[in-house]
């Protein structure tokens, strides 16, 4: 078991482009700390650069875990996470090593801080059933069902958040409880949320909006549609989160003939702005108390 109260710890949440990985690579010269990826996202080993992954320089700088460590073909989970941040805390070589957490997946953070809530197991059937009928129908239809058989959890969910959607359907029909319910039962967490140091930035949005324009543009150019086209060839599912990853479906549509790469780029960053006012509602929403708000510029 991980000692959660004997180690320095450091949290840095905040929307995407908005400076957090720089932040925890200061952290990191200073206190000596190792970090740690907080980013749903980021743990994909094919898309380096359309999820904004640490590079070759930052890599070298600190030690960094849980980036790239998983393939596109894995539906991975805030369960499956948790077990990897346990497994990284449980290094003997890091023991008295501080650790930075930084990301920008609120759930992650709650995971940290609140512990996990014992989820009932799957069954097989019912995971491919749920996950072919979003492939055939759409989130929106799936909602509506959800609506009718847990109108608690479809109230919590956006009707387009398919994958959210999808895991209270599987829970229900596994269980017959409402993934709330679980919810409630909160195990463990991993870190002393009292002791760590908790920041989450809070960056002008006009600001923001033009660095994620730059970046995507920095993206397209350095290699993105070349990653874009390395997972298209594996032949996944759409449903899987890699696929669904901001700039791939874009991409792809360029690479079809069906969008210029000036369209393409457009619509993504169209897609990541949004993204990141969802990120600054919940950080704003959800960490309260005594997190540490840092504005950019």
């Amino acid at each position: 078991m991980v000692d959660v109260t004997t180690r320095q710890t450091i949290l840095i949440a905040g929307p995407t482009a908005s400076g957090k990985s720089a932040l925890a690579l200061r952290l990191s010269g200073e206190t000596g700390g190792v970090i740690i990826n907080t980013d749903s996202m980021q743990v994909y080993d094919v898309l380096s650069l359309l999820t904004a992954r640490p590079g070759p320089d930052d890599l070298n700088a600190a030690p960094h875990y849980l980036y790239g460590h998983v393939a596109p073909s894995v539906a991975y989970s805030t369960g499956r996470w948790f077990a990897d941040v346990e497994s990284v805390l449980g290094m003997p070589e890091l023991s008295d090593r501080p650790v930075i957490f930084v990301g920008g997946t609120g759930l992650y953070f709650r995971a940290l801080l609140g512990g996990l809530s014992v989820m009932p197991d799957i069954p097989a059937d019912i995971r491919v059933h749920w996950r072919q009928q979003e492939a055939v129908h759409g989130a929106e239809k799936l909602h509506a069902i959800l609506t009718e058989k847990d109108p608690v959890a479809a109230s919590t969910l956006r009707p387009t958040d398919s994958q959210r959607v999808v895991r209270a359907l599987e829970v229900f029909d596994a269980s017959g409880r409402s993934i709330i319910e679980w919810q409630k039962e909160s195990g463990r967490p991993l870190i002393d949320g009292e002791a760590a140091r908790k920041v989450v930035i809070e960056p002008d949005r006009k600001w923001l909006g033009e660095r994620i324009a730059r970046r995507f543009k920095m993206m397209m150019g350095a290699g993105a549609i070349e990653e874009v086209k390395t997972l298209l060839s594996l032949g996944l599912p759409n449903a899987l989160p890699a696929m669904r990853a901001i700039g791939v479906s874009e991409i792809a549509e360029m690479l079809a003939g069906r969008l210029s790469v000036e369209e393409a780029a457009e619509l993504a960053t169209i897609a990541t702005r949004q993204y990141a006012k969802r990120q600054m509602t919940w950080f704003r929403n959800q960490l309260t108390g005594d997190w540490e708000r840092l504005s950019y510029p």
